[in-house]
């Protein structure tokens, strides 16, 4: 039993990790209102596009597959009884720390900061590599670096199933730009892979270790999300069968998805399918909201009741939050 996965104490992240991090962000920008990353960075046109939306389920169910990350779901968020809820809480706060003012970015933070403090529990069962009734808490450094990891490499997943593949220099810049987003996370620049090699060798590495593994509980979690249980949304089943295909063979046995050859033959057709449609796609359907207010902001043209329909798909609500 490793006790790394156990306890933690040592790697949490305190405020004033918080704020140096923060500090550090700040020392890049050149123009606030432009935020942390700016209209010309990798980060922004790479997260713009909403067929991030594509790989939401992969990146919810690779969190439910650590522990400390579905525990914390299952007893301290709205997941089961208000699923769309928590997607527009990620969202909020990923999409404020990047398309944000910097001044809204770093409110995020703290907003994310102060919120995970009220986070914590025991694990009601022994599960992988971690006991019954050890302790986890949401600041620890392991489990917000998995979190952080399944969304910027999900991001990656869907931006190449329906554009171009990234090269490797746009892969190596997309990588070191989100660093700056792991430290509004909370997490200190030693404790991520050095680079975008580094980055996939960790994912790897996770996915094959004791460090992950899937309770009865996080189980029927998972198939909460994949039907769209505790919602009006009705998840369509070629979406289903692409999460899958894209999850690690290890954890659709774990998760019990069903990965037959109809599911593989849906997958495939949705592969192939989704990269027409997409590139015929109008602006403002084919751009997440977040990134078309930041685009007015930066014209100084104020948004108009279209977008404002648009964020609340995405994020819940007009505009990005702490302006």
């Amino acid at each position: 039993m490793a006790s790394a996965f156990t306890t933690g104490s040592a790697t949490a992240v305190t405020r004033d990790n918080l704020e140096s991090y923060i500090a550090a962000a700040e020392r890049r920008v050149t123009n606030p209102s432009q935020g942390i990353f700016g209209p010309d960075s990798i980060t922004w046109r790479v997260n713009r596009e909403s067929a991030l939306f594509l790989a939401a389920g992969r990146a919810a169910l690779l969190q439910l597959a650590h522990p400390w990350v579905a525990t914390a779901l299952d007893q301290h968020s709205s997941l089961l009884a208000k699923p769309i809820a928590r997607f527009h809480g990620t969202f909020r706060v990923v999409f404020t720390m990047i398309f944000g003012t910097a001044p809204q970015a770093f409110r995020a933070a703290r907003s994310l900061y102060q919120m995970h403090t009220r986070i914590a529990g025991q694990l009601p069962s022994a599960v992988a590599g971690y006991a019954q009734n050890s302790r986890y808490e949401a600041l620890q450094v392991p489990a917000l670096l998995w979190v952080y990891a399944t969304l910027i490499e999900s991001a990656v997943v869907a931006y190449q199933c329906v554009l171009p593949p990234l090269n490797p220099d746009e892969l190596a810049s997309y990588y070191a730009e989100s660093k700056i987003l792991a430290g509004l996370f909370g997490l200190p620049p030693e404790a991520l892979p050095t680079d975008w090699n580094s980055f996939e060798t960790y994912v790897a590495d996770m996915c094959a270790s004791s460090a992950l593994g899937v309770s009865d509980r996080s189980r029927f979690m998972a198939q909460h999300i994949m039907t769209g249980s505790g919602s009006w949304i009705q998840i369509p089943r070629w979406y289903q069968a692409l999460t899958t295909e894209w999850l690690p063979p290890r954890f659709r046995d774990e998760f019990a998805l069903a990965f037959g050859p109809a599911e593989q033959v849906s997958a495939q057709r949705a592969q192939r399918g989704i990269p027409r449609i997409y590139g015929k796609l109008p602006a403002f359907l084919r751009y997440v909201g977040p990134w078309q207010e930041a685009q007015a902001r930066l014209a100084n043209r104020k948004p108009g009741l279209l977008m404002h329909r648009i964020n609340h798909f995405w994020i819940g609500q007009k505009f990005m939050p702490f302006s």
